[in-house]
């Protein structure tokens, strides 16, 4: 006589077994839409408003005491729309270096090394790239650069300021051969011809060396 021999384990229908398979394949393309709506997401906050135009131009001014005359120039080399202030007159180093205009302070601190040119030793060994710098966000995607400073900023990083409000003193620090402020005016990440009260400055190519003088109108409110 022939028994029916059992494992003892009960038989799952096919269709029972199919579920967790289901199961899992449900939760995996729910994973997946879930990332592709994060990627969608971080899109439109990180990256819509980049493709977004830059808005008007502030008023910006001379980044210096008002009613000072400087000298602007650029020379070959030193790229398009790169100023380079001199004042025309009284020593250079330590003057006051004022915002152009009002914003939040983006970067405060070295660019690249120090050099040694001081007050007290101009003809010390020359350092790299901008030394002591200061960038300042204006909003609708403007922002203004300041390298070469004598000494850490005055200002730091998330601080509001003032137009006219000083940033830090005039000095050689970087890749600097004399005492002066290198000057940008930046609309997005596109360097352009700096205005200065309303008119263009005149520094525009650097296919030869050349110089104009603006009156600074960085004056205190009334």
């Amino acid at each position: 006589m022939l028994r029916t021999v059992t494992t003892g384990q009960p038989t799952t229908p096919r269709s029972h077994r199919r579920a967790p398979r289901r199961a899992r394949r449900a939760v995996l393309i729910g994973a997946v839409a879930a990332v592709l709506a994060a990627v969608v997401y971080v899109c439109a906050v990180f990256v819509v408003p980049l493709l977004r135009p830059a808005g008007p131009r502030p008023l910006f001014q001379l980044p210096v005491a008002c009613g000072e005359t400087w000298q602007l120039g650029t020379y070959p080399g030193h790229d398009d729309y790169d100023v380079d202030l001199f004042p025309t007159e009284g020593e250079a180093w330590g003057r006051p270096v004022l915002a152009s205009y009002a914003g939040t302070v983006t970067v405060a601190g070295i660019n690249g090394s120090l050099g040694g040119r001081t007050p007290d030793n101009p003809n010390g060994p020359r350092g790299r790239g901008g030394g002591y710098w200061v960038k300042i966000d204006h909003g609708g995607k403007w922002e203004t650069q300041y390298l070469h400073l004598l000494e850490p900023p005055l200002v730091r990083v998330g601080q509001r300021v003032a137009q006219g409000e000083q940033i830090g003193r005039l000095g050689s620090t970087g890749n600097s051969g004399a005492p002066h402020l290198h000057y940008e005016q930046r609309r997005g990440w596109e360097k352009v011809e700096s205005h200065f009260d309303g008119v263009p400055s005149g520094i525009t190519h650097d296919d030869t060396e050349y110089t104009v003088k603006r009156k600074s109108n960085n004056c205190p409110p009334g």
